[in-house]
């Protein structure tokens, strides 16, 4: 099975290409995007020199199947999803912000704290908290949407401050974003999974926000199994965990994490074949759905072929 790792489409009507770590995005008209997501993996802020078959249409059916089950809550920028890998829908004006909500001392809130941090975008965290404890309540911790390198935690009021979003317009965002963690949460209940923490992206088009971007996908969230967290979490154990973390856990073990003179680690046929095996997983797990494995014969000639009869219906 081929990895799409790259993308040159000129489909009609477009102006440009964003190259994302993951995603290739091409403006249509400046009206609408093809958001095709691409079997490119990322840790680190380090694109690594391999793809993951099938990566990219977990993730784009995922974010599609959360996008229409969360489209009560706030209006979203998804039209179509015309191929395995691709969404097409809205151009909005992006937010300068990523809204993280978290509901865990997990991942990098966890390293944090472990050293010795006790405030985290503005809210402080009570002294004699353990790793995977819940938060009494689900905590939102921004960062700015950096162009290029790491993305900075920032506070509401540091945000507002310095004119990244309105006042009116952050407190909206922050109540679409508590909404959506529940309903994710809900969601993955219902599964036996414990959505972790996530991020969402929001955007304006003719003075409306829309959600945009992923959603509760592998690579925004992370899952734990609500079988044994408690277990785990009294014993001090790993929790099972369904997330990209293994990917960076397996870095961080042999050595990696994207710092200045380090060597990402081979990526073998097991390794890879493994990492396509755990989001296929989370896929199921999540959706409750089986994983039905795109026509992996000329992939580029059928997303080409998907996403143009799609644009001429909608120009039509």
């Amino acid at each position: 099975m081929e990895a799409i790792v790259k993308t040159d489409f000129n489909f009609p009507g477009q102006k440009s290409i964003y190259k994302g770590k993951v995603r290739d995005v091409y403006n249509i008209n400046d009206e609408y995007l093809v958001m095709l997501v691409s079997d490119r993996i990322s840790a680190f802020d380090v694109v690594l020199p391999k793809g993951i078959p099938y990566k990219g249409q977990v993730l784009n059916q995922i974010a599609s199947k959360f996008l229409d089950a969360t489209s009560d809550i706030v209006p979203n920028w998804k039209i179509a999803t015309p191929d395995p890998m691709v969404t097409i829908g809205h151009k909005c004006e992006p937010f300068k912000v990523e809204m993280v909500i978290r509901g865990y001392l997990t991942g990098s809130s966890w390293r944090l704290y472990k050293e010795g941090g006790r405030t985290l975008c503005g809210h402080t965290l009570p002294e004699g908290m353990k790793e995977n404890q819940k938060f009494l309540v689900p905590l939102i911790t921004p960062t700015t949407k950096a162009d290029a390198g790491h993305d900075e935690n920032i506070s509401k009021e540091e945000i507002i401050a310095q004119g990244l979003v309105n006042k009116e317009d952050y407190e909206q965002l922050e109540k679409y974003t508590l909404a959506l963690f529940k309903r994710g949460s809900e969601i993955a209940a219902e599964k036996g999974l414990i959505l972790v923490d996530t991020k969402y992206e929001f955007g304006k088009k003719d003075g409306k926000i829309y959600l945009i971007d992923e959603i509760h996908t592998p690579d925004s969230s992370r899952y734990f199994y609500a079988e044994g967290y408690q277990e785990r979490f009294n014993k001090g154990e790993k929790q099972k965990q369904l997330s990209k973390e293994f990917v960076r856990e397996w870095l961080m073990d042999n050595g990696f994490q994207g710092l200045s003179g380090q060597q990402v680690p081979e990526m073998t046929p097991e390794i890879i074949s493994g990492i396509t095996d755990r989001y296929i997983e989370l896929y199921e797990n999540i959706t409750g759905q089986k994983f039905i494995k795109g026509e992996s014969s000329n992939i580029l000639q059928r997303i080409e072929n998907n996403v143009a009869e799609c644009l001429k219906k909608l120009k039509n």
